[in-house]
């Protein structure tokens, strides 16, 4: 069965996709297999290796004293690094949002290995973005967005993809920064629904309160 909306290889970067590069679309290979991520990720320690790893330099230059980083932290972070490239800095609430994504154990903040989780993510988000943007405005529109999460994996309606263009989207073009922030909730929701889908089938019942739980964090 087909289902619509598990993500590839963009969707779910905790899985590594053997032989496809970043920025190319993932074959369909029906239902995306839910692994539980959520356990075995060892907390940061001043031992480990920084040799030649950007990424942990970048981290450690911003993190505190508990080795994590907050929604301010992690924008200044990302913006020191120069992850955004060309394009607008991510805005606070976009980090609040990624952190959201990602915080497996209720912090409120990213460990290390949650941040090379989105050091990853951002990347080919990114590389993604620049794909579809055929014309180099700088920004998607609503052909170019049904294009870019289609390459990730993603199999939306019609109607669903032209809801999100609605609220991302500013006169009909989509910024970086909002790309990112519709990337990180279309991923996070999905999490969220398919850890509750055991059959695999589309179809879940929510108690209220778990719904809330699940979608007011994001």
């Amino acid at each position: 069965m087909a289902y619509p909306g598990y993500g590839g290889g963009f969707g779910n970067f905790s899985i590594q996709v053997p032989g496809i590069q970043m920025g190319q679309p993932v074959p369909e290979t029906g239902p995306a297999v839910l692994l539980d991520e959520y356990d075995g990720f060892p907390a940061f320690s001043d031992a480990y290796s920084s040799a030649g790893d950007s990424v942990y330099t970048y981290f450690s230059a911003v993190a505190g004293q508990d080795g994590e980083l907050d929604a301010e932290e992690l924008q200044r972070c990302l913006t020191q690094s120069g992850i955004s490239g060309t394009y607008s800095p991510f805005s606070l609430e976009t980090c609040r949002i990624m952190i959201a994504m990602l915080d497996r154990d209720y912090t409120g903040k990213l460990g290390f290995n949650e941040f090379k989780e989105l050091w990853a993510a951002l990347n080919a988000w990114k590389q993604n973005f620049m794909t579809v943007d055929q014309d180099g405005s700088g920004t998607v529109e609503h052909h170019e967005l049904r294009q870019a999460i289609g390459l990730m994996g993603y199999r939306l309606s019609p109607r669903t993809i032209t809801t999100i263009v609605k609220r991302y989207s500013k006169n009909g073009r989509i910024f970086f920064d909002d790309y990112v922030a519709c990337c990180v909730k279309l991923r996070a929701l999905t999490d969220f629904f398919r850890k509750r889908d055991h059959l695999q089938q589309g179809s879940v019942n929510f108690m209220y309160d778990d719904f809330l739980q699940g979608t007011m964090a994001i």
